[in-house]
């Protein structure tokens, strides 16, 4: 028989156990997310065996978290092959259940370490206090956590046991292994931490101090690395616009090449932000601040194509969404650098760097050989500061060589 929603509906309704009362609407919530009949139905088979179990074991709803998942899981594996999706299904499982409230979000020291309720705290302050963008957030949080856990362990959760020595061990260890640029984002992320945490009085002062700077070896700064024109449109044409997922992409390329939004700005877009009666555009860029950008037809005409006719029709709000189940909206700007990867790969464009930000980059270089100024560049790139924009005046070699004196005792 061909497996359908129904059918996943039916099995649902079928099962015994704690969770008999909740698998049909789970059911229901993985067809609003758009996984296919077949998918949903493995799914609902799991959970059924799942709420079995927990019957004859004798376990309630309210614990039915990850330990009970983990006994599950091992027993059912020792007697028979298990679906490689099983796992993954029935943490899906206890994400519907706690969303709701059945069980409860794990607390134990041996589900949450002392590390990570640290580094928690240090993301809310990241967020709250200081304004930081998501990723930036992620990043500062990801190298916090090498270090405390190669330093500090979870034995303990006094940062006083910090010493400058740790600092510089860690800091000297990966300059053996990493490139210049992320040392510096180490380093940054290294003393954004050690400052949050002498700011709380949890580490001696001064050790923020400790965190070497690194050298890069040069006296002016490195050109951007932009794009070209005609690789962009090579990469714009690759997109088979007869398929949803080309809408998608070469939308998405559009805003990048067009107004220069980071991935982190694409990702964050909602439906609310496009203002079609006026032809701009709501951009939430670093440290929340927003904007409204003017909308370029072709831009928008790529955006109304994608929504009439390729976007799925979900409750999520985000403008660009996943093309595979769980449909959902992008979760970080690394989906939008993906994007770009597999569009420079299908125009076979071989470049050393794939990623989102050579577009934006691309547009300064061309707005400055179009006589725009420096000014006018950093507006529509919304920079902070006029330094940030100044790197692009280094762009155009060919008007700086007009300007340059000839070399003492060279030709003439």
């Amino acid at each position: 028989m061909q497996e359908s929603h129904e059918s996943a509906r039916a099995i649902a309704r079928t099962a015994q156990g704690p969770l008999s009362p909740h698998l049909e609407a789970y059911v229901s919530s993985l067809i609003d997310q758009q996984y296919s009949a077949h998918v949903v139905c493995m799914k609902a088979r799991c959970a059924r065996r799942f709420s079995d179990w927990l019957a004859r074991q004798h376990i309630g709803v309210q614990d039915a978290g990850e330990h009970a998942v983990a006994l599950y899981y091992r027993e059912r594996a020792s007697v028979r092959r298990v679906w490689r999706g099983e796992r993954h299904s029935l943490s899906q499982l206890l994400t519907f259940l706690r969303v709701r409230g059945l069980i409860a979000v794990p607390t134990t020291t041996a589900e949450v370490s002392q590390v990570d309720r640290i580094l928690l705290r240090f993301e809310d302050h990241l967020l709250h206090v200081r304004g930081l963008a998501a990723h930036t957030i992620s990043m500062y949080a990801a190298w916090a956590r090498r270090f405390l856990n190669e330093h500090l362990g979870n034995e303990t959760s006094d940062l006083n046991a910090l010493r400058a020595a740790d600092v510089i061990t860690f800091v000297q260890n990966r300059a053996r292994s990493h490139q210049v640029g992320e040392l510096k984002r180490m380093t940054t992320a290294l003393r954004s931490f050690l400052r949050y945490a002498q700011l709380q009085g949890e580490v001696e002062s001064g050790i923020v101090a400790a965190v070497p700077a690194v050298a890069s070896w040069s006296s002016t700064p490195v050109l951007p690395r932009a794009i070209s024109a005609e690789h962009a449109r090579r990469a714009l044409d690759a997109c088979d616009r007869h398929t949803a997922i080309g809408r998608r992409d070469y939308a998405v390329l559009l805003l990048l090449a067009g107004l220069g939004l980071r991935a982190g700005e694409v990702a964050a877009l909602l439906l609310d932000d496009v203002d079609w009666d006026a032809g701009r555009m709501r951009v939430r860029g670093k440290g929340g601040r927003e904007a409204w950008l003017p909308l370029p037809t072709d831009v928008g005409q790529a955006i109304a194509a994608y929504l009439q006719h390729a976007r799925p029709n979900t409750p999520d709000r985000h403008l660009f969404l996943r093309a595979s189940a769980p449909i959902r909206g992008f979760r970080s700007g690394m989906a939008v650098a993906s994007i770009v990867a597999h569009a420079l790969r299908r125009a076979g464009i071989d470049t050393q760097r794939r990623g989102a930000h050579q577009f934006r980059h691309a547009l300064a270089t061309q707005m400055l050989r179009r006589g725009a100024s420096l000014t006018e560049i950093g507006e529509l790139l919304r920079h902070r500061s006029p330094q940030t924009t100044a790197i692009y005046a280094r762009v155009d070699l060919a008007a700086l060589r007009a300007l340059a004196l000839p070399w003492p005792g060279g030709a003439r």
